[in-house]
């Protein structure tokens, strides 16, 4: 069965970066769209980056251009997402997911979700 297991969440100051894992098994990784969503207590989960089968960049949410980097590796069927120049408002749980289509990835109508990583932005 599809897995995707995120790593890399936990606690930074301000202005500090981390770099989050996505290892995914039970797929054709190469072929496969790839996310990033993040989620805050009480809000919609929300789309923040994806990247499609050979690298071209799908987009990034406004939040987070210019400080995110999305990136894959399909030697190691795993997706990364480069967190720079972060904010307390960036605390949230980020999960990784996948999807069929640019427009449904960045919708959230996705196949395939992982359970989630904490982050968490200190001021």
């Amino acid at each position: 069965q599809v897995q995707l297991v995120e790593s890399g969440g936990g606690l930074v100051q301000a202005g500090g970066s981390l770099r989050l894992s996505c290892a995914a098994s039970g797929l054709t990784f190469s072929s496969t769209l790839m996310g990033w969503f993040r989620q805050t207590p009480g809000k919609e989960r929300g789309f923040i980056a994806g990247i499609g089968p050979s690298g071209t960049i799908i987009d990034y949410s406004n939040s987070v251009k210019g400080r995110f980097a999305i990136s894959r590796d399909s030697a190691k069927n795993t997706v990364y997402l480069q967190m720079n120049s972060l904010k307390p408002e960036d605390t949230a749980v980020y999960f990784c997911a996948t999807a069929t289509s640019s427009p449904m990835l960045v919708r959230g109508n996705c196949g395939y979700w992982g359970q989630g990583t904490q982050v968490t932005v200190s001021s």
